[in-house]
């Protein structure tokens, strides 16, 4: 651009095809400031523009999301009566869109008198950029009804709406409309087919598109990577999420012995999904191959890196990660004081707050959940009411039911069940299941059990959809001996078709994932695990460790019970093979399936005491990290 300017500043006579000429050269080199300038300077030489030179004056506007301007141009563009152009009203669209600006992105489309396939692509992609996917999908219905042909970006913007809002449906019609069109091949739509199908649950559709493909490019390999990242955070069963992440993980080591490198992409990805699997070597190994590549100073991939550690019960590693970012954005800061927060370390949490002020960036809700929580863990009260103010009054931010339940948590935490129920009433909405199960969690815990029934009764006024918290009401009602609310419960349980709770960990060593179901008797070292827990227990006992059963309901009556022995639940299965196949000292990490029961998060502080061994188990509520005897959960939680 600096050889392009100073040719243009010799030119002894400009008209109006060379000042477009630098224009678009500097919109398409990133400088839109000096696009702007070289207008003024053709409007102040006499010389009148032409659509060309308007429309890159207006990508320039949408280039620094400058509305403002964006209007002058706007208004010059009637004044000169060309706003009946369709490049023109494309260009409008586009700009009122990427400002944000979605209403006046639709009366700019709806105002081109001839809308081409662009000004119908534009306009797609702008319900897209400004969430109304099914205004999106009702402008394409109109589009064909206008008999305007589709190309292939307008296909991929479509399905891309699908996406977002999970129309399978309808992308499925889109996928037979594109082949009907020719577009069969084309490497964009099939990666946009496969990654509606991933987001739908459709995998082994989305794999055959895959394993048919013969040109698999970057892209390609990233959108199957992300669908099944994503699939680990939202798939309602956590074993079809499980062997998502796996699949992921799968695939990036196909990816790695292929011809191509991966980008920032897919490092943000992959590692998103070892937080998921609680995967620490494949992460580990991750983060050196980011570092060799030169993508650990994108922002991005830092962040992913970061919340992987924290993830993954590392914290130390996860603080390294963090202070070396040259580059921290909200979200970095935000997911550092939430991991201080979840491992305990409630101090370094406010004082890294308190610094993320310093440095001038501005907390949003989730920051402050993250700043309530770690008050709860080290009940701080003061300290909380204070921050609670301050998110109000200073940064003007509503408060939503995630921070209502860090300040309940706390009042429980501490004994105040009184006072925790006195805040529930000042809420300006109704509580949720979660802070009904908070509140009833801390009842038991405390011996409180006339505040924990009413609390019961508010819940299932609630109808939850959760198991695990029928489970809960299950195992409380079965120990009072209310026979009357058990059957209630379970009539509930099987109107929701809630079947029997799918306990079920899951142990990453070099590379592999071992799974364990309770008094899973499968694996060859099944004897060696019994013998060593049975050890294990045996010298628990002698330091004050008492074995509790657990209460679990019959199928056949309603006023059956069974007592379980708890001693083999998949968790402890989980952490006797890691001791067996981890070298000495290494750190144990399981992921459970359901919220550990009492007698296991006890028994297992017993084991970290008695083998020196550091003991991460994710379990669906909480990370609980075991060290010495103690968790950092503060033995508090919703365990069934």
């Amino acid at each position: 651009m600096e050889y392009a300017r100073g040719i243009f500043d010799k030119l002894p006579k400009r008209n109006v095809v060379t000042w477009t000429a630098l224009m678009t050269g500097y919109v398409q080199n990133s400088q839109p400031e000096l696009a702007i300038q070289v207008f003024q300077e053709l409007l102040e030489s006499g010389t009148y523009p032409t659509n060309y030179t308007l429309g890159a004056i207006l990508n320039a506007c949408s280039s620094l999301f400058s509305i403002e301007l964006g209007k002058q141009i706007h208004g010059y563009i009637i004044k000169y009566q060309i706003e009946s152009d369709t490049s023109m009203g494309n260009a409008l669209c586009s700009l009122y869109s990427k400002c944000g600006s979605f209403e006046f992105a639709v009366k700019a489309f709806r105002r081109i008198p001839e809308k081409n396939v662009i000004s119908w692509t534009t306009v797609l992609s702008a319900c897209g950029d400004n969430g109304q996917a099914e205004t999106g999908l009702r402008f394409f219905a109109e589009m064909l009804s206008e008999d305007a042909k589709p190309n292939e970006f307008t296909l991929t913007s479509v399905l891309s709406l699908c996406c977002i809002i999970h129309a399978l449906g309808f992308g499925e019609q889109v996928h037979s409309f594109s082949i009907k069109l020719g577009f069969e091949s084309n490497l964009s739509i099939r990666n946009s087919i496969m990654y509606l199908y991933l987001r739908s649950g459709r995998v082994d559709e989305a794999r055959r598109l895959f394993d048919a493909m013969e040109t698999i490019t970057l892209v390609t390999w990233n959108a199957m990577i992300a669908g099944y990242s994503q699939m680990v955070g939202c798939a309602k069963d956590d074993l079809i999420a499980h062997h998502s992440g796996i699949e992921a993980l799968n695939i990036f080591l196909k990816l790695k012995r292929s011809s191509m490198k991966p980008d920032l992409f897919t490092f943000s990805s992959i590692l998103t999904v070892c937080s998921g699997l609680v995967a620490l070597d494949q992460g580990e190994q991750i983060h050196a191959q980011t570092i060799k590549s030169g993508f650990l100073s994108d922002v991005v991939v830092g962040s992913a890196l970061v919340n992987m550690y924290n993830k993954c019960g590392s914290i130390e590693k996860a603080t390294k990660a963090f202070v070396e970012m040259p580059t921290r954005t909200l979200i970095s800061w935000t997911s550092m004081i939430t991991g201080y927060a979840q491992h305990g370390r409630s101090l370094q949490a406010l004082q890294l707050f308190e610094d993320m002020r310093l440095a001038g960036v501005r907390p949003n809700k989730i920051t402050f959940v993250g700043v309530l929580s770690a008050c709860s863990h080290a009940g701080m009260v003061d300290e909380a009411l204070s921050y609670f103010e301050m998110m109000k009054k200073k940064y003007k931010i509503k408060p939503v039911m995630d921070h209502f339940a860090c300040l309940i948590d706390m009042f429980v935490r501490l004994g105040k069940l009184q006072e925790a129920f006195d805040f529930v009433k000042k809420m300006d909405f109704e509580p949720n299941e979660c802070i009904w199960s908070i509140l009833i969690a801390g009842c038991r815990s405390h011996g409180n059990m006339e505040l924990a029934f009413y609390a019961a009764e508010r819940l299932l006024e609630l109808k939850p959809k959760d198991g695990e918290t029928y489970a809960l009401l299950l195992s409380m009602y079965l120990s009072a001996g209310k026979w009357k609310d058990v059957s209630n419960v379970r009539k509930l349980m099987r109107d929701d078709r809630l079947g029997k709770l799918r306990d079920w960990s899951s142990v990453s060593i070099k590379n592999k994932v071992y799974s364990f179901k309770p008094d899973d008797k499968s694996h060859s070292q099944s004897a060696d695990m019994y013998k060593l827990l049975e050890d294990l227990v045996e010298k628990a006992q002698s330091l004050g460790y008492v074995s509790q059963k657990s209460l679990e309901m019959t199928d056949e009556e309603d006023k059956g019970e069974t007592f379980s022995s708890t001693v083999h639940h998949s968790e402890k299965l989980g952490v006797a093979f890691g001791l067996l196949n981890m070298c000495r000292g290494a750190s144990i990490r399981v992921i459970k399936s359901i919220s550990m029961c009492r007698d296991c998060h006890s028994l297992i502080k017993y084991i970290s005491l008695l083998t020196g061994r550091e003991i991460i188990i994710r379990d669906s509520k909480r990370l609980h990290q075991f060290n010495d005897g103690h968790c950092t959960c503060g033995d508090f939680g919703s365990l069934l």
